[in-house]
């Protein structure tokens, strides 16, 4: 990639930047069992999303990111019927130590990407967004943030893609989007005309992909052989 400002490299945040493609619901959901929940994934599924739907919006600008997975956390646990904080802490804690050891692990990556590339992330998030990057040391590298919880719109809606692009003043055919999720990621941002590559864990469930020939990875460190 030719030192520029005027390519850009989008990311998804939960389950991109924070994991190898793995979302946040699979994470949690697998943290649960670690704990001894023995649930269903059919009944565990529709109350982790209402959840975390449910928070959408109602988490100040400046709540930090250990206090908003410890409020998901608490959420699901309540949902399923469970009352024990000194495990949903326990979950909250590893579910954090995990995230930021990951975003740790990226920052050099992201930091190499920004001097040949624009950077932002594009996310469905709660409302505070730019907080949790301060959180984890990473905000400074990315020219535009949107959080799905400000813009009034999410992935895999064509705007809230538009709305990076013309806070950097680009257009699609000048950017290309990392994310987890085929549905909301790959498939929101074909919609647009973006360039895209698809991040699936060795570990996550079987997923269809979005667009045939999608291009794939399995780890970030893997993603500027494709951008080169």
């Amino acid at each position: 990639m030719d030192a520029n400002s005027s390519t850009a490299v989008l990311f998804d945040f939960g389950g991109t930047l924070d994991a190898d493609g793995l979302a946040w619901k699979e994470r949690v959901y697998r943290l649960f069992r670690d704990e001894g929940v023995a649930v269903e994934r059919e009944r565990f599924d529709p109350r982790f999303h209402a959840a975390d739907d449910a928070l959408v919006g109602t988490i100040p600008p400046t709540t930090s990111f250990d206090a908003t997975v410890a409020r998901l956390v608490v959420a699901v646990a309540e949902a399923l019927g469970l009352d024990d904080r000194r495990m949903t802490a326990r979950i909250a804690r590893r579910f954090v130590d995990d995230a930021l050891g990951h975003l740790g692990d990226n920052t050099p990556l992201l930091r190499r990407l920004a001097r040949h590339a624009r950077l932002g992330i594009v996310s469905n998030f709660y409302g505070n967004l730019a907080r949790v990057c301060d959180d984890a040391g990473i905000r400074p590298l990315f020219s535009v943030l949107v959080d799905s919880a400000h813009v009034g719109c999410a992935k895999p809606e064509p705007r809230i893609f538009l709305h990076a692009l013309d806070a950097l003043g680009l257009g699609p055919a000048d950017a290309t989007f990392v994310g987890d999720s085929p549905s909301r990621d790959m498939a929101g941002a074909r919609a647009v005309g973006m360039r895209h590559i698809w991040l699936v864990s060795a570990t996550a469930p079987a997923q269809d992909p979005c667009c045939r020939g999608d291009r794939v990875i399995h780890s970030l460190k893997d993603l500027e052989a494709l951008l080169q």
